[in-house]
């Protein structure tokens, strides 16, 4: 979605009026994560950031700033421009042994259990509980 024909379409206009449509809106909300929710899709889509009453996320959901290879390619860079300053400059085998490594670690934290032991989101529930717990009038924890 990112790039030169996106921005021209206006993705960037659009995705303000929806995040103004959503941090202004007055209605409760309820937040259920079934699959990837990574970056401004947090914001605009009722993450933690707006305050909903409750954010659920299935066992299949994946929940971090960003994915874990944009993560691990970011890292990566950060992690080579200190070796490079070190004095040291990585072969392209180490490069991709550090790249794994860094996506391997990112990777775990991806997962909504990851997120719910830091109260990122509010319980990780199973998809064929999902009815009983967004109707369920007090909800303790799953």
């Amino acid at each position: 979605m990112v790039g030169k024909e996106s921005e021209q379409a206006g993705i960037i206009r659009r995705g303000a009026k929806l995040v103004n449509a959503v941090s202004n809106s007055v209605v409760p909300k309820i937040t259920l994560i079934l699959g990837g929710s990574f970056g401004a899709g947090n914001y605009a889509l009722s993450g933690k950031a707006y305050a909903p009453r409750f954010l659920f996320a299935w066992p299949s959901a994946k929940y971090a700033v960003m994915g874990g290879a944009q993560a691990a390619k970011t890292l990566l860079e950060l992690e080579v421009e200190k070796l490079k300053r070190q004095g040291q400059e990585p072969s392209d085998e180490e490069l991709r042994e550090l790249y794994e490594r860094i996506k391997g670690r990112y990777e775990e934290t991806l997962d909504p259990r990851y997120a719910a032991a830091r109260l990122w989101v509010d319980g990780v529930i199973f998809p064929h509980e999902t009815r009983k717990w967004l109707i369920k009038p007090s909800r303790p924890a799953p």
